[in-house]
């Protein structure tokens, strides 16, 4: 199920509500970018998360081989050579239900998401945030050396 290439955001997990106020909203985001995600056949995860302009986290992780929701643990890693070399996050999360009598429902992967290690003043470790991704059916599968899914 979580094979395949995904619209990633993640939000912060903030109480107030937001009413009609759009600035608002966008102030929830967290993050944004795409996961190209691929499951071997013994559960591994390996992919990418890429942000777009140079940032991008190698992803490597499993899926929980006794969960019938695919609950998964991914580790994403900072890339040598550009923005995001030293960065680690780790995301927890599972496929989101899938309802039989949807109509044009577009599954979805629903999780948290922490910084594990710090990078910069106004990065600290530690900070989480909800996230979720939606499954992208217009995309070809990623190449991980010579893609930019945000900026074709």
């Amino acid at each position: 199920m979580i094979n395949g290439i995904w619209t990633y955001r993640s939000y912060h997990n903030d109480t107030a509500l937001i009413g009609a106020d759009a600035s608002a909203a966008l102030a929830l985001i967290f993050g944004e970018g795409v996961f190209d995600l691929n499951v071997d056949d013994e559960a591994r995860i390996s992919g990418m998360l890429d942000m777009g302009d140079g940032y991008a986290l190698t992803l490597s992780g499993t899926i929980d081989p006794g969960s019938a929701d695919e609950t998964f643990d991914i580790v994403g890693l900072g890339i040598d050579g550009t923005p995001t070399a030293g960065w680690r996050y780790d995301y927890r999360g599972m496929a989101g239900a899938m309802w039989p009598n949807a109509v044009t429902q577009v599954p979805c992967l629903l999780g948290t998401v922490i910084r594990v290690k710090p990078h910069g003043a106004n990065a600290p470790a530690g900070v989480t945030a909800s996230f979720v991704c939606v499954r992208r059916s217009d995309a070809p599968s990623l190449d991980a050396t010579t893609h930019d899914p945000l900026h074709p």
